[in-house]
């Protein structure tokens, strides 16, 4: 009978997985909308907390970086996708590409922007410093969907499902000293806390490796 029991519901996994939309197939999701596990933050701890299923960004500078076993938080090519929703004045970021750091602004890896009315006038999805984006595609208050795909030397960016960033990174990049790591290789995900008046909330954050 156990075993009956156990095939039965196997059975009904397969044919779950089977009727998803395609779209949904291969998303794998980084965050339980209950706790941090998974992740890790260094200095200033306390800007992040899970209330009501999504993550609250609200404190002095910090970043969480994903160190969870999904991809051995090692991802090079990929769709990432998270619901976010700033609030006035607020930013943050998403970084791509990177790799833990105890504290400063994360060195390796590209920022997406999180801002739609922040004193930066760089606004959401864009690439930040490489390809910034100047007008909002979103407004505070609203839960907004934003997408990173990652293919080769290729990144697009966008929000509910328009392209906001579309860049191809050149075979020989130049940049700032403070920027020489802004380069395309591979690594984890993290997200910013930006400053103590800056309240961000981000949930449903999945990926999709791709080959």
């Amino acid at each position: 009978m156990r075993y009956l029991i156990t095939l039965s519901a196997a059975a009904l996994v397969t044919l779950a997985t089977a009727t998803l939309p395609a779209q949904d197939k291969g998303w794998v999701p980084l965050f339980d909308g209950k706790t941090l596990d998974g992740w890790k933050v260094g200095e200033n701890a306390a800007t992040f907390a899970v209330v009501d299923g999504a993550i609250v960004v609200n404190g002095p500078r910090a970043h969480l970086f994903y160190v969870g076993p999904v991809g051995n938080h090692d991802f090079k090519n990929f769709e990432f996708k998270a619901d976010v929703m700033t609030t006035a004045g607020s930013n943050s970021g998403v970084y791509f590409h990177t790799a833990y750091q105890e504290g400063g602004w994360p060195s390796k890896g590209y920022e997406v922007q999180v801002n739609n009315s922040h004193t930066d006038p760089k606004r959401t999805a864009g690439l930040y410093g490489v390809k910034d984006n100047m007008e909002a595609p979103a407004k505070d208050g609203e839960w907004f969907t934003m997408q990173i795909t990652v293919k080769g030397k290729h990144v697009t960016t966008s929000v509910n499902g328009k392209t906001i960033s579309d860049y191809t990174e050149p075979d020989a990049v130049d940049r700032p000293a403070d920027m020489k790591a802004r380069v395309l290789s591979s690594g984890t995900f993290a997200i910013q806390g930006h400053d103590p008046k800056s309240k961000v909330l981000i949930k449903n954050i999945m990926v999709k490796p791709l080959p």
